[in-house]
């Protein structure tokens, strides 16, 4: 896949608010489209090749609804999301990050977040991914994206980081998970099917995972 543009610093903001999470959309429907091949063919090795193009028809989605929406909250705007995504993408993505969004939705229903606000949203998608998945680390799934992300989002944020450089923390360690997958080997999924034949790969879901942060983190500087 092609290197994502460095987020921005982002300022020193003390609170993400609505039109932060309408960006962050916009830019993640963005990213996924352009990705969207790339995606698909890092699916196609160790899958059924189609994780770019179902996630770019599920993000076109959610852009139309949001056009039509007026979301009083950051809350509101990742329930769309999660909504939308899991009736439009199918697989195993669908489900997963719906789920993921639907969880970090309940945790920021205010017009604003803070620092601590970002920890708690990653931590609800990652415990929504690991309930709908049942993977853990090492597997070789999305959740080696998430929870490095987690960690190193707790770690800004007990540094005093804002919430900008947390996001960016987050981005950073969730595209170093992604890249740790290639070498490991597949014990959830379709791609488990190919044992030992998976090492070698970058997980599909890790890496759109780490997309997703990395759009969150651009999306501080309007």
């Amino acid at each position: 896949m092609s290197t994502p543009e460095t987020p921005g610093d982002g300022g020193d903001a003390p609170v993400l608010d609505v039109a932060w999470a309408l960006r962050f959309v916009a830019l993640a429907a963005q990213e996924v489209a352009q990705q969207r091949v790339e995606l698909s063919e890092l699916d196609r090795a160790i899958g059924d090749g189609d994780h770019g193009e179902n996630l770019a028809r599920g993000f076109g989605a959610v852009t139309a609804a949001l056009e039509k929406a007026d979301p009083a909250t950051v809350g509101a705007v990742l329930k769309l999301v999660a909504t939308t995504l899991m009736s439009t993408v199918g697989g195993a993505a669908g489900p997963l990050y719906g789920t993921a969004f639907l969880r970090a939705a309940k945790v920021s229903d205010a017009p604003t977040i803070d620092a601590q606000g970002v920890v708690s949203l990653i931590d609800a998608a990652l415990e929504g991914v690991v309930s709908r998945g049942r993977a853990k680390v090492g597997d070789k799934t999305m959740v080696d994206a998430w929870h490095p992300a987690l960690e190193a989002a707790s770690r800004a944020a007990d540094d005093g980081d804002p919430p900008a450089a947390v996001l960016a923390r987050a981005a950073e360690a969730a595209e170093a998970g992604a890249a740790a997958t290639d070498d490991l080997v597949a014990l959830k999924g379709r791609a488990s099917y190919l044992g030992e034949r998976s090492r070698g790969h970058r997980d599909p879901g890790a890496a759109s995972s780490a997309l997703l942060l990395r759009a969150a983190a651009r999306a501080v500087t309007p």
